[in-house]
């Protein structure tokens, strides 16, 4: 599978794209704003990475807004906080056949453009 989970008016999301050519090389591209993610779709992504707590973006303004950082989240917590508010959802998430590619930052971005090379 050759799929990316983004925000189409991310900087950080167009940046990457646009540095590793996956808009030209047949990704799926799906903007998790208009096109929100299913509890299927984050089931797998948690399949592959080992944890829902992976995949939540902590920089995400309604983490310090709902006073998240003050709290114990479980699994379900993050699963649950994920599917109700996409920029819970740490971006982007890259499937690529058999690997997945979480985030932004530069050792993933280097990992997932080797692994696109």
């Amino acid at each position: 599978m050759k799929k990316i989970y983004h925000l189409a008016n991310c900087t950080t999301c167009q940046a990457i794209i646009k540095e590793t050519g996956i808009d030209k090389k047949g990704f799926e591209m799906q903007d998790i704003k208009s096109q929100p993610i299913t509890a299927a779709q984050l089931d797998e992504m948690k399949a592959k990475t080992g944890s829902y707590e992976s995949l939540f973006s902590r920089r995400a303004l309604k983490y310090k807004e709902m006073g998240l950082k003050d709290k114990a989240l479980t699994e379900d917590d993050y699963r649950k906080l994920i599917l109700e508010e996409y920029t819970f959802l740490k971006r982007p998430v890259v499937f690529l056949n058999d690997s997945i590619f979480v985030g932004s930052e530069k050792k993933t971005v280097a990992a997932l453009k080797n692994a696109l090379s």
